[in-house]
C-alpha cells in the first residue's frame, strides 16, 4: 500500500509519524538518563581527591588520584559523545521478515533491560540498512529513513525491499535516496549515513589492513564514503586505531571546513584533519594554502627533486674553494677542498647533517692528525689527546668548523635553490633549463618575505612544504641545547607556590633520536582527492603512516598533476606487497545526467579512460553556455547569477581561473544581485572547488582555466562537475566559442 494508493493518505501519514516519534521520544529519555548518569559520575570522580598541597602525598592518594582521572576522562569522554549526538540521532528502521523491527543511529541506545533501543550504524546488525536491495532484500521487508529535526520527527521515507512477503506495514514516499537528493546544499559536508547504498557500504565496512583503493567518477560519494569508513574503523577496531590515531588529508583548507563537522556527526571526535599544506605543521611548525602556477607546480612535485635536494644539502655553505689550515707546534696542516669533500660525502653517507657534528670534528682530527709527520709527532712527544685539545682551541679551526658545518633547517637550505647558479650545480643533469628556471623563479618569489608580527618567513606554497618536510628527513632535527648550569632554586620573589626539584628538571629533559625526523605517526591514513597528490607530497605522506594501514580516495580523471608514471610509481612504492583491495563507484548521485553528458564529452575527448559514472537524476534543464566580452563581463555575471538564484534555493559557486580570481571576486562582490542571491555565492578557483559542491555553479572563462593549471581539460571536468542541478558557463572572447567546446556535439552558444 503507498501513499497515494489510499484517499485517507495523510491520516496515515499522521499515524505513521505519531509511532516513530513515539519511540524517538523513548530513545531522547533514556539518552537524558545516559547524560545525567554520565555528568554524576563525572562530578564525583573529580571530588574523589582533592587537596591543597599542603602536606606530604600519601601511597594511597597516589591511588585515588589515579582512579579520578580515569573516571573523569572516560566520563568526559561518554559526555562528549552524548552530547554531540541529540541532532538526528534515529535516522533508519528496518522491517524483517519474520517479524522484527530494528531502529539504526548515530550511536547505539539500550532501555532499562539492555535491550537495544537504537543499534549504532556502524554494527553488523544495521549492514541490512545500507546494503539491501530489492534483489537480496536479506531478510527485509521493509527499510524506513526517519528525517528529524533535533528530536522531533519530521519525514518519513520508506523502501519495500520485498514484496513478495504478505504484509500490512504502510510504505510511504519515493524512497530515502532520491528524497535527499533534492534536498538543497548548505555551507558544509551533510553525513548520508542514512542514504548509503549497497556499493558504498562495502567499502565502508571492508577491512583495515593494508591499503584500501576507492575510485569512482564525480558525484559519487568518494567523500562521504571514506569519512564514514574513518568512522566505521574507529567503532570496529577502536582499540588499534584510537591508539595510534586516524589521519583524513583532503586538498585544500576550504576542503576541509567543507567536511569538519561530518566525523563529530557520526560519534566519532578522535581524527586529525589536514589538508595538504598543512601535513607538515608536526615538522616545520607552519603550513601553507598558497598554490604555484602550473610550471613550478609540476617540477615541485617530481621525484627528480630528491636528488636536487640531497645534493643541495651536501653543499657547504662556505665557498668551493675552502680549506683548513691550523697550526700545531710550528706545523701547518692544511686540508684543501678536495679533501674536505670526501670527508663531507662520507659522512653523509651515514649520518643526518644535523646530527653529524660529533662525526664530522672525529673525521677533522682524523684527517688532520694523518697529516703530522710520524717523525716530527715522536720528536714532539705529542700524543693524540693533546694534538687534539691544540687544534680545537685555536680560533681558525672554530671559525671554519662553525661555517662548514652549520646547523641546518630546510628553509636555509631550500632557499639556496633561488640562486640560478646554485640550482644549475646541484640540478643541472637533473631538470631542464625550463624547469630549473621556472623553479628558482618559484623560489625567488617566495624568498620575498611577507610582515608577520615577530617572524617573518617566505611565502611557501603547499608544493614547497612537502620539498621542506622532505628536507628536515634529510638533515635530522637540530641537536638539543643543553643547559649549562640548570638552576636548581626558585629565584627571590618567586610566587610559585609549589618546590621544583632536581628530579623535575632532568626528568623534562626531552632527548632527541637520531634517526627521528618528528613526524606524528598515525595508525590509518586516509587521503582524500589523491589524483592530485604529488610523488613528493606521497612521500611525505609516508612519514606519517610507516605502519599505517590506508584508504586511498580519488579520480585518476580530475588529476591536477599529469605525470602518471610518476604518481603510479609513488603508489606501488606506497602499497608495496602488503594487502590491498580495490573498489569502484559506478553511480553518480549529485550531478544531474545532463551536466554530466557534457563534461563526459569533454574530459573523454583527451583522457577516453575516464570512469564515467552513471547519474541517476534528470533536469530536463541542459547547462548554459554563454559568451561574454570582457569589457561587459560584470553585466553578464549579473544576468547569470539572478538566474540561477532564481532556479535553485542553496549554493551557488563562481568558479574562476587563478588569474582572475581576485577581479572577479571583487565584481561579484559590487553586482547589484536580487535580495537573497549574493549571500548564496561563492568564488573559488577550479583547484579549490575540488570536492565540493553546489547547487549551481557558474564556470568563468573555461580556456584559462585549462590554461592556468597543471591539469589542463582535467581541472575543467572537476570544475563542470561541481553542480547539483544548474550549470553554465561564460567564455570570455568576441562572441565565438570557447576552444573547449570544440569536442561538445552541438557547441553553440547563448550571448550572456
Amino acid at each position: 500500500m503507498t501513499e497515494t494508493d489510499t484517499p485517507n493518505a495523510s491520516e496515515i501519514l499522521a499515524n505513521e509519524l505519531a509511532i516513530e516519534q513515539a519511540h524517538v521520544d523513548k530513545v531522547y529519555d533514556h539518552l537524558e538518563t545516559a547524560t545525567a548518569s554520565a555528568r554524576n559520575v563525572e562530578a564525583e570522580s573529580r571530588a574523589k581527591f582533592q587537596t591543597d598541597r599542603a602536606d606530604w602525598m600519601r601511597e594511597e592518594d597516589g591511588t585515588a588520584l589515579f582512579e579520578r582521572d580515569a573516571f573523569a576522562f572516560q566520563a568526559a569522554k561518554r559526555l562528549a559523545i552524548l552530547d554531540a549526538e541529540h541532532e538526528g540521532l534515529v535516522f533508519g528502521r528496518l522491517d524483517f521478515n519474520p517479524a522484527e523491527t530494528r531502529y539504526v543511529g548515530r550511536i547505539g541506545v539500550r532501555d532499562d533491560d539492555y535491550e537495544p533501543l537504537v543499534i549504532d550504524w556502524r554494527a553488523p546488525a544495521a549492514e541490512p540498512f545500507y546494503r539491501a536491495t530489492a534483489a537480496d532484500p536479506m531478510g527485509v521487508v521493509r527499510r524506513r529513513v526517519l528525517r528529524c529535526r533535533d528530536d522531533k520527527v519530521t519525514g518519513i521515507e520508506d523502501d519495500l525491499l520485498d514484496d513478495t512477503t504478505q504484509t500490512d506495514l504502510v510504505v510511504i514516499g519515493e524512497g530515502a535516496l532520491m528524497a535527499s537528493l533534492k534536498r538543497a546544499r548548505g555551507p558544509r559536508m551533510r553525513d548520508i549515513v542514512a542514504t548509503i547504498q549497497a556499493e558504498q557500504d562495502e567499502a565502508i565496512r571492508a577491512p583495515h589492513q593494508g591499503v584500501t583503493i576507492i575510485s569512482g567518477g564525480p558525484g559519487t560519494g568518494k567523500t562521504v564514503v571514506a569519512l564514514h569508513r574513518a568512522a566505521f574503523l574507529l567503532y570496529t577496531y577502536r582499540k588499534r586505531l584510537e591508539q595510534g590515531g586516524v589521519l583524513v588529508v583532503g586538498p585544500t583548507d576550504l576542503f576541509m571546513r567543507y567536511i569538519e563537522r561530518v566525523l563529530p556527526g557520526l560519534g566519532e571526535d578522535s581524527v586529525t584533519l589536514k589538508s595538504v599544506g598543512d601535513l607538515a605543521t608536526d615538522v616545520l611548525g607552519f603550513g601553507s594554502q598558497r598554490v604555484d602556477e602550473g610550471d613550478a607546480a609540476l617540477v615541485k612535485g617530481s621525484l627528480r627533486m630528491v636528488q636536487a635536494l640531497r645534493r643541495a644539502v651536501q653543499e657547504p655553505l662556505v665557498a668551493e674553494k675552502t680549506r683548513l689550515r691550523v697550526s700545531v707546534k710550528g706545523e701547518i696542516l692544511t686540508l684543501d677542498a678536495a679533501e674536505l669533500t670526501t670527508i663531507r660525502r662520507d659522512i653523509l653517507a651515514s649520518h643526518k647533517a644535523n646530527r653529524a657534528r660529533r662525526a664530522v670534528e672525529k673525521a677533522l682530527l682524523d684527517a688532520l692528525w694523518r697529516k703530522l709527520p710520524t717523525d716530527i709527532a715522536a720528536l714532539l712527544d705529542l700524543p693524540r689527546e693533546i694534538f687534539d685539545e691544540i687544534v680545537t682551541s685555536q680560533a681558525s679551526y672554530v671559525m671554519f668548523l662553525n661555517a662548514w658545518w652549520p646547523r641546518l633547517n630546510p628553509e636555509m637550505v631550500l632557499a639556496r635553490l633561488a640562486d640560478p647558479a646554485f640550482l644549475h650545480k646541484v640540478a643541472h643533469d637533473v631538470l631542464s633549463d625550463a624547469e630549473r628556471q621556472a623553479l628558482s623563479d618559484s623560489l625567488q618569489h617566495a624568498r620575498g618575505f611577507v610582515p608577520d608580527s615577530e617572524h617573518p618567513r617566505p611565502t611557501w606554497s603547499v608544493s614547497d612544504i612537502a620539498l621542506l618536510d622532505e628536507l628536515a628527513a634529510m638533515i635530522g632535527p637540530p641537536p638539543v641545547e643543553v643547559e649549562a648550569d640548570p638552576t636548581i632554586f626558585l629565584a627571590d620573589g618567586s610566587d610559585v607556590s609549589e618546590l621544583v626539584t632536581l628530579a623535575d628538571r632532568l626528568t623534562t629533559r626531552h632527548e632527541v633520536d637520531p634517526d627521528d625526523d618528528l613526524a606524528v605517526t598515525h595508525a590509518h591514513v586516509l587521503v582524500d582527492e589523491t589524483q592530485d597528490i604529488t610523488p613528493m607530497q606521497w612521500r611525505m605522506l609516508r612519514r606519517r603512516g610507516p605502519q599505517a594501514s590506508w584508504t586511498l580516495v580519488g579520480d585518476t580523471a580530475q588529476s591536477s598533476y599529469p605525470n602518471d608514471d610518476e604518481t603510479r610509481r609513488a603508489l606501488r612504492d606506497l602499497i608495496g606487497r602488503g594487502a590491498s583491495r580495490y573498489f569502484k563507484l559506478s553511480t553518480n548521485y549529485r550531478s544531474p545526467a545532463e551536466v554530466m553528458e557534457l563534461a563526459g564529452e569533454v574530459i573523454t575527448a583527451v583522457y577516453p579512460d575516464a570512469d564515467l559514472p552513471r547519474a541517476v537524476r534528470h533536469t530536463g534543464v541542459a547547462p548554459r553556455l554563454l559568451t561574454s566580452s570582457p569589457e561587459r563581463l560584470g553585466e553578464s555575471l549579473a544576468r547569470a547569477l539572478g538566474q540561477l538564484g532564481a532556479e535553485v534555493e542553496g549554493t551557488i559557486a563562481v568558479i574562476t581561473p587563478a588569474g582572475r580570481y581576485h577581479s572577479v571576486t571583487d565584481m561579484v562582490a559590487g553586482l547589484p544581485l536580487p535580495v537573497g542571491v549574493g549571500e548564496r555565492v561563492s568564488v573559488l578557483t577550479a583547484l579549490q572547488s575540488k570536492g565540493l559542491e553546489y547547487d549551481a555553479a557558474l564556470v568563468v572563462s573555461p580556456d584559462e582555466i585549462v590554461e592556468q593549471t597543471p591539469g589542463g581539460i582535467r581541472v575543467l571536468y572537476v570544475a563542470l562537475t561541481r553542480p547539483t542541478w544548474r550549470l553554465a558557463t561564460i567564455d570570455i572572447t568576441d562572441g565565438r566559442p570557447g576552444a573547449w567546446r570544440e569536442s561538445l556535439e552541438s557547441p553553440l552558444s547563448d550571448s550572456a
